[in-house]
């Protein structure tokens, strides 16, 4: 446990530098925790830590975290397959990773069957076009957008998109400052886009920090090694 309180408070003072480099205040960039493979023991540490919010890529993993953890909150930040639609929205109370009209259309419908608050989500941009990656290209995140916006059971919250992997954090600036161009270009004609940015990891958060992001998502920084124990 004392290993990753430094960790965290290593994690908190370079979000705090990176913020007054960029002069923004260090309230405006949330640390979200991805916890993808570290064992539930890590995450009784983390909760002891005093972190409440945490991020999975999959389903069935949370599921079971969530059980053994009844305290916490959850995340989804890895692709949803339109199948598992309904036993996300059981578990997460954010989407990062919302890739698709069709994924959003039936996101918003079974929202609204439950009678629930609008799911906040962030529509994820491949917007290197890197055919390994997920996500929507910027031209059609902004052709689906008028259709996203009327979709109310769906919050829109912001962007997210993945960095390049990069030799040198640096080396990753095109990306992020891409994603906030475009964000900035699609909320002139749609305000019900959210100005959020989800975007930065481990070895590349505080140049997406100077590049506007609002929320970074640490897993390797935080949480080291994922081997059990």
């Amino acid at each position: 446990m004392a290993a990753l309180e430094a960790r965290l408070d290593e994690i908190r003072a370079r979000v705090a530098s990176a913020c007054a480099r960029a002069g923004r205040d260090q309230s405006s960039v949330a640390i979200l925790p991805v916890t993808k493979s570290v064992a539930i023991g890590r995450l009784r540490a983390a909760l002891a830590a005093g972190l409440t919010t945490f991020a999975e890529n999959r389903v069935q993993e949370t599921e079971l975290k969530v059980a053994a953890l009844p305290d916490a909150h959850w995340q989804l930040v890895g692709h949803l397959q339109s199948n598992k639609a309904h036993r996300a929205l059981a578990l997460f109370d954010v989407v990062h990773s919302l890739d698709s009209l069709d994924l959003a259309q039936r996101l918003d419908r079974l929202t609204r069957e439950a009678g629930r608050p609008p799911l906040p989500v962030f529509v994820q941009v491949n917007i290197d076009r890197d055919p390994a990656k997920m996500g929507m290209r910027p031209e059609e995140v902004e052709a689906a957008l008028p259709q996203l916006a009327e979709l109310a059971g769906l919050e829109l919250r912001g962007l997210m998109t993945v960095g390049r992997l990069v030799a040198r954090a640096e080396e990753a600036r095109p990306t992020f400052a891409a994603l906030r161009s475009l964000s900035e270009r699609l909320r002139v004609s749609q305000p019900a886009l959210g100005a959020g940015l989800s975007m930065g990891m481990s070895d590349d958060f505080e140049v997406a920090i100077d590049e506007g992001a609002t929320v970074v998502r640490i897993g390797r920084a935080l949480f080291g090694d994922r081997s059990p124990g």
